[in-house]
């Protein structure tokens, strides 16, 4: 069977101000009565409100509310064990965490997810993958992409601004991502699916037109994000959202004594691939400087040594993936940029 023939995008997408309080029309109409929600702990409460009441006014039963604290695959495991009865859908509210573990649940069970995420930091909301952490260390595991997506634009405007700024430093890195899967067919002859490489790219110019933090600025992120999620899904592998730059990021994530939020690690990645590509690198650095997102990374630096160290390491963090970093020995280039390159001035100690 032709892979086209497989892919299931999401069916329902609401990005919108005012649609939390609508989650429970969204799911009655798609004849959803019972569901469990999977919720991020610590969420405001009148985010948490909104949600329930929009469930009861629609008579929407919440077989199960879970705080999710731990997004590990034991507690995931654990979870899908003691699953309620009769469910017909899972409902994952809030970050990350929630997401990746609603997500996994809904894989496991075979049920519809729909994803209601609080922020946009990156584009694991609409991802064909589920990160959670085995024994400790973070491994991504498949999963389905969501049925629908609620994406209310008004309280991912509510959340700290950093979360916008990460998910558009996850945004741009598409652009270096594309070079790099171009790079391994001209190098290794490695299969690139046109559609999703031209889908992905197309997401960041789109909104390189207008990337205000506002109501329509938002909307246009939340778009994107989700395209990039719907473009792997298109051509079953991470390929066109994640190259060298999340190489880097995995990384630190592995031996960084105090990890940053993934979009802003993937962010400057992206601006030091892009110089070492030689392409695109001026436009990721107009919109960082656009957006506020290289002043966010100034007033909590990086530590230099650890990034020289994931530099190191990139290379060999995922087995048989060619990048950039594969191509040749960029150590000593990317090095003189930690020292040299204006744009990250003040952006490493």
């Amino acid at each position: 069977m032709n892979r086209a023939t497989q892919i299931f995008v999401p069916g329902l997408v609401r990005i919108k101000p005012g649609a939390l309080a609508r989650l429970g029309v969204y799911l009655r109409r798609g004849e959803h009565r019972r569901v469990l929600v999977l919720a991020g702990q610590g969420l405001p409460q009148a985010i948490t409100a909104a949600a329930q009441a929009g469930l009861q006014a629609e008579g929407v039963e919440a077989a199960g509310w879970v705080e999710v604290e731990d997004n590990s695959f034991e507690a995931a495991t654990k979870t899908f064990a003691q699953l309620p009865p009769k469910l017909t859908a899972i409902v994952g509210l809030g970050g990350g965490k929630a997401l990746d573990m609603a997500k996994y649940l809904a894989f496991l069970a075979r049920l519809p997810y729909f994803a209601v995420p609080t922020s946009l930091s990156n584009d694991g909301f609409c991802s064909p993958q589920a990160s959670l952490t085995i024994g400790g260390k973070r491994r991504s595991l498949a999963a389905a992409l969501p049925q629908g997506i609620i994406v209310d634009v008004d309280v991912c405007l509510a959340a700290p601004r950093i979360l916008w700024l990460s998910g558009v430093g996850d945004l741009v890195s598409k652009l270096s991502a594309v070079f790099d899967w171009k790079l391994a067919f001209h190098r290794r002859g490695e299969a690139v699916d046109d559609l999703a490489a031209l889908l992905s790219d197309a997401t960041v110019h789109q909104f390189l037109a207008r990337p205000n933090f506002d109501a329509q600025g938002m909307a246009m992120l939340g778009t994107a994000l989700m395209l990039n999620g719907i473009a792997m899904e298109i051509c079953g592998s991470s390929r066109p959202a994640s190259g060298s730059e999340h190489l880097v990021s995995h990384a630190l994530d592995a031996h960084s004594a105090r990890p940053r939020l993934h979009g802003l690690q993937v962010g400057v990645a992206t601006y030091l691939m892009c110089r070492l590509q030689n392409q695109q690198a001026e436009t990721v650095d107009a919109l960082f400087r656009a957006t506020g997102f290289w002043d966010a990374v100034r007033a909590d630096p990086f530590s230099r040594a650890e990034w020289l160290e994931a530099l190191r390491l990139a290379p060999g963090i995922k087995e048989d993936f060619f990048t950039v970093l594969t191509d040749r020995d960029c150590l000593p280039e990317a090095q003189r940029l930690l020292d040299e390159d204006t744009s990250l001035a003040g952006c490493f100690l």
